[in-house]
C-alpha cells in the first residue's frame, strides 16, 4: 500500500475520502487513456503517480467533480491533456 494514503494530510488536502477516491479513479482513467504524468517519478505504478500529483498540488477536483490540472502544472509545456468529458 502507498504510505501517503495512510496519512490524513492527503485526505484533508482533497476534501475528504470520497473526493480522494474519485480523484484517484478519474486520474488513473486519464493516464490509462494516454494522458502524460505531471510528475517525474521512476515508477510505472499509476496509483503512485496520481498520489504524487495530488501531493505536489498538480491536480484537483473542480465543483463538478472533474479532474483539473493546476495552472502551475500546465506551464511545463507538452501536449494538452485529454478532456474525456468531450469524447
Amino acid at each position: 500500500m502507498i504510505d501517503a494514503l495512510k496519512e490524513e494530510a492527503i485526505v484533508n488536502k482533497v476534501g475528504g475520502r470520497f473526493k480522494l477516491s474519485t480523484l484517484i479513479q478519474k486520474r488513473v482513467v486519464q493516464l490509462n487513456s494516454g494522458a502524460r504524468p505531471l510528475v517525474d517519478l521512476h515508477s510505472h505504478d499509476k496509483m503512485e503517480i496520481v498520489v504524487q500529483e495530488i501531493l505536489q498540488d498538480k491536480i484537483y477536483l473542480d465543483a463538478s467533480d472533474n479532474v483539473k490540472v493546476t495552472p502551475s502544472a500546465e506551464e511545463g509545456g507538452g501536449p494538452p491533456e485529454f478532456d474525456l468529458n468531450k469524447l
